[in-house]
């Protein structure tokens, strides 16, 4: 499954157990405008490197799987928890103005001293 939307949050890595750790992304979807939705997803192991270089405000393509598992406690009460796991991330375009300019800055050319010792 895949949904388009902007990177609302980016939380770092949590080690869960010594074998276990996740990265959580929320993403706002914006189907209705009226009503945005907020998702939260799990990038598990490996996969929690994806989110390095996301960042708040990052229009993303996530693509995951939809999991869902039930649970009884103690008193034998039945739950169902879903949840969605990230497996690939595209950056459509960057919401945050990024440091490094996208084209160099115009040169001079008649600044430059005449006694260089280029060969042409």
């Amino acid at each position: 499954m895949d949904i388009k939307g902007k990177v609302h949050e980016v939380a770092p890595t949590q080690q869960v157990t010594e074998s276990l750790k996740k990265r959580e992304l929320i993403v706002e979807y914006i189907e209705n405008p009226q009503y945005p939705e907020y998702l939260k997803f799990e990038a598990i192991q490996d996969r929690c490197n994806l989110l390095d270089n996301v960042r708040a405000g990052d229009d993303v393509e996530v693509f995951f799987n939809l999991k869902g598992r039930p649970w009884t406690d103690k008193t034998g009460k039945k739950s169902y928890f879903n949840s969605m796991q990230l497996w690939k991330i595209n950056v459509l375009s960057g919401g945050a103005s990024s440091a490094t300019p996208e084209h160099a800055a115009p040169v001079d050319i008649n600044s430059t001293p005449d006694d260089d010792d280029l060969p042409f």
